[in-house]
C-alpha cells in the first residue's frame, strides 16, 4: 500500500547505471546501481564511449531489478524521472531514451532532473530540509555553494573557476601513481600521513565564495616532479595529507562564512567527494558548536545513484513540472 507518489528514477550521467523507486520523495523502495569501475580502471579514468555501451547493456536489467525489489508493478508508478544533465552526453542519452520509452508506454508523466539537484536532495532521504539551507556540492566535475530558500529553488553563490575538487584529487592521485578511482585512494593515504608540506590555499578575492584548485594541483605535481629530479623521495602519505588539508581548509572555511552570512539553518554536503572522510571530519568539527545542523548523507548516497534523482523529482512532481517527449539530454545544464 502506498501513502504518496511512487517515482521510478533513472541515473546514467557518467559511469553508473542506476534505477530506483522512491515513495513520497523520502522513502527508498529500491535503489540499484551497476558500477563500471572495473572497466575504466585500466584507462585511469572514464572513457565516454565505453560508459555509453555499458549503459546500453545494463539499463533494462537495472530498471527491472529496481521494480522487482520495490515490490510494485510498473503500472503502480505515478511518474518516470531521469537525469537530464549535466554529464557525458552519450551516457545521458541512454537514460533519457529509456525513461521516455517507459513514460510513453505506461502513459505516465516524464520528469527531467538536474544531476546536482539530485545530489542535494539525497540528503532529504535522511532528514527533512529546513530553510534557508546551504549546500556544499563537491564532486569530480563540480564544486559549488548553493543557497536554497525553498524547495526547488537553487541560488549558486560560489562555484569553481577551473578544476573541481574531485578533478584535482584524481590528477594528484595519477601523479602519485595511485590506481583509479583516485579520490578515495588519496583520502585513505592522507589518514596515514603528516601535513608536513605547505601547499597553497586559493582564497581568491575578499568576500568571494568561488573556488580554484588548479593552482594547488599544479603545486603538488611540480613538488613531486622537482623532488624526483633531485633524486629525493617525498612520502606519498605526507603529500596526500598536505594536499587534502589544503582542499578541506578552503571548502570548510568558505562554507562556514557563507552559512553565517546567509543565516543557514542547515548545511548539507552533496556529491561524490562528500564521501571523503577528511572533509566529513573537518565539517563535523567546524559545525559542532554552530547553530546550523550539518547533514551528510551515508556513503551509498554520496556517489551517483538513482534514489537521489527520485528524491529531487518528487518536488517537481508536486509542482507539476513535467517534460514532454521532446526532452533531450544536456551535457551542460545550469542548476
Amino acid at each position: 500500500m502506498k501513502t504518496s507518489e511512487l517515482i521510478l528514477a533513472i541515473e546514467t550521467s557518467c559511469d553508473e547505471t542506476a534505477a530506483a523507486v522512491i515513495e513520497g520523495g523520502r522513502v527508498i523502495r529500491s535503489n540499484v546501481v551497476a558500477s563500471q569501475i572495473e572497466s575504466h580502471k585500466r584507462f585511469g579514468g572514464v572513457v565516454p564511449e565505453i560508459a555509453s555501451r555499458h549503459h546500453v547493456e545494463q539499463i533494462t536489467l537495472v530498471i527491472e531489478e529496481a521494480i522487482r525489489q520495490s515490490g510494485i508493478q510498473k503500472e503502480d508508478l505515478d511518474a518516470i524521472a531521469v537525469t537530464q544533465g549535466p554529464g557525458l552526453i552519450g551516457a545521458l542519452l541512454v537514460g533519457v531514451n529509456a525513461a521516455k520509452a517507459l513514460a510513453f508506454s505506461l502513459g505516465k508523466p516524464l520528469i527531467g532532473v538536474h544531476h546536482i539537484a539530485g545530489h542535494i536532495y539525497a540528503n532529504r532521504l535522511e532528514q527533512e530540509f529546513a530553510f534557508p539551507l546551504l549546500a556544499l556540492v563537491v564532486s569530480g566535475g563540480h564544486t559549488e555553494l548553493v543557497l536554497m530558500k525553498e524547495h526547488g529553488s537553487f541560488e549558486v553563490i560560489g562555484e569553481t573557476r577551473d578544476d573541481a575538487a574531485g578533478e584535482a584529487y584524481d590528477k594528484v592521485a595519477r601523479t602519485l601513481q595511485l590506481p583509479y578511482p583516485g579520490g578515495p585512494r588519496i583520502d585513505k593515504l592522507a589518514a596515514e600521513g603528516e601535513q608536513s608540506i605547505d601547499f597553497p590555499r586559493a582564497w581568491l578575492e575578499p568576500g568571494s565564495y568561488d573556488f580554484s584548485f588548479s593552482g594547488l594541483k599544479s603545486a603538488v605535481i611540480n613538488k613531486l616532479h622537482n623532488a624526483k629530479q633531485k633524486g629525493e623521495t617525498l612520502p606519498p602519505a605526507d603529500v596526500a595529507a598536505s594536499f587534502q588539508a589544503s582542499v578541506v581548509d578552503v571548502l570548510v572555511g568558505k562554507t562556514i562564512r557563507a552559512a553565517e552570512e546567509f543565516g543557514a539553518k542547515q548545511i548539507i554536503v552533496a556529491g561524490g567527494v562528500a564521501a571523503n572522510r577528511g572533509l566529513r571530519a573537518s565539517l563535523e568539527e567546524a559545525f559542532a558548536d554552530k547553530q546550523a545542523d550539518l547533514l551528510i548523507p551515508p556513503l551509498a548516497l554520496c556517489t551517483d545513484n538513482a534514489a537521489m534523482i527520485g528524491a529531487a523529482a518528487s518536488i517537481l512532481y508536486q509542482q507539476e513540472k513535467f517534460a514532454d517527449m521532446s526532452m533531450n539530454a544536456r551535457a551542460s545544464m545550469p542548476l
